[in-house]
């Protein structure tokens, strides 16, 4: 029961051995929280971009750097309903995504600090019972390698492979300088933009010579229980298995009542690593508080009933959940097992 343990990590080292202990709670929504503080194009801009030529409002990721005491209270809030890891509040600061604003130049900054404020609050809560980890979040960008935009010209791209590794190549390097002890390549809807995220950590670490957990986490975006660019759950997990990840998983689009078969599907073809699943608060629900329709004993229960079911080693909440889903989940969970796992991820050759 060593899952990728083969893989000597030069940060958060404690995180495999935990997940074979208890189920670890990840957090929950930032963009959610964020709405909560009402928070003008003023406040976006701050002095330092009060000039800039495009409107910055709505880039939440620009906040570590005008905003930062807002980052830091939520990362803070999620930590003290007890989660164990916190996502940096970088899901779309790559260089790519930042183009839309205008500030592709600020993307390896903007992940330097946002690392910093993740890890300054996991400090701050950690003991040494209960470690918290700081993830460096990797999102799938805007822009989709392998799906035409243009639906009258099937080979039109508006990104390539090499576009993508080198902007998180620069993505990941920033978190690194900023103090992650994970990577998380989520909200996956084109495995090729993930597997240029993994390419680019791969020679990261072999540059930088830290090696760290990565978690990998698909999004299945209606009931066929596909991905976005056409792939089955199993299909996906064959597709970046050979990253050797601490842990696989899936997480936004669905609730967790509609999710459920599809974590089933894949706790049963990743047999050989640990199973995260982190869903929205149910489906948008416009006329709701934080935009979705469950409250958090619903999501707390749905959650729970995956970790009765013994499919989990990593919960928690995407899209509308707070902190008080994200107590809710952590309660539940906390009465159950963690999935186990630890098959060899490839087999050795028989000796002769």
């Amino acid at each position: 029961m060593n899952a990728p343990a083969s893989v000597r990590y030069t940060r958060g080292a404690a995180l495999p051995e935990i997940l074979q202990q208890r189920i670890a709670v990840l957090d929950g929504a930032m963009g959610t929280m964020i709405q909560r503080y009402k928070l003008t194009e003023a406040d976006f801009r701050g002095s330092r971009f009060a000039d800039h030529p495009k409107d910055l409002k709505g880039n939440n990721d620009l906040l570590v750097l005008t905003k930062p005491e807002v980052i830091l209270e939520i990362h803070e809030q999620y930590l003290a309903a007890g989660a164990d890891i916190i996502e940096t509040n970088t899901f779309g600061t790559t260089s790519v995504a930042q183009e839309d604003y205008g500030l592709q130049d600020l993307a390896y900054e903007m992940n330097v600090a946002a690392a910093r404020l993740a890890r300054q609050a996991c400090d701050k809560y950690s003991t040494p019972d209960k470690p918290r980890f700081a993830a460096g979040a990797l999102g799938p960008t805007p822009r989709t390698a392998s799906i035409s935009p243009d639906v009258n010209d099937p080979g039109a791209r508006n990104v390539d492979f090499d576009t993508l590794r080198a902007a998180y190549y620069e993505q990941a390097k920033g978190l690194l300088e900023g103090g992650v002890d994970l990577f998380l390549v989520e909200t996956i809807f084109d495995t090729l933009n993930a597997k240029a995220a993994i390419f680019a950590l791969d020679e990261l670490m072999e540059d930088s010579g830290e090696r760290l957990p990565v978690i990998i986490s698909g999004t299945v975006t209606d009931a066929s229980g596909r991905i976005l660019s056409g792939q089955t759950v199993t299909a996906f997990w064959h597709s970046v298995r050979h990253a050797r990840p601490l842990a696989v998983g899936l997480n936004c689009a669905l609730g967790a009542t509609l999710m459920r078969p599809y974590i089933e599907e894949l706790a049963k073809a990743a047999g050989d690593t640990a199973i995260s699943c982190y869903p929205n608060a149910g489906l948008p629900n416009p006329m709701s508080d934080t935009g979705f329709d469950e409250t958090p004993d619903v999501t707390g229960r749905l959650v729970g009933e995956f970790a009765a079911a013994g499919f989990l080693n990593i919960a928690g909440g995407c899209c509308g959940t707070t902190p008080e889903h994200i107590r809710a989940i952590a309660h539940k969970v906390s009465a159950y097992q963690p999935r186990r796992w630890g098959s060899k991820l490839f087999s050795e050759l028989v000796q002769g």
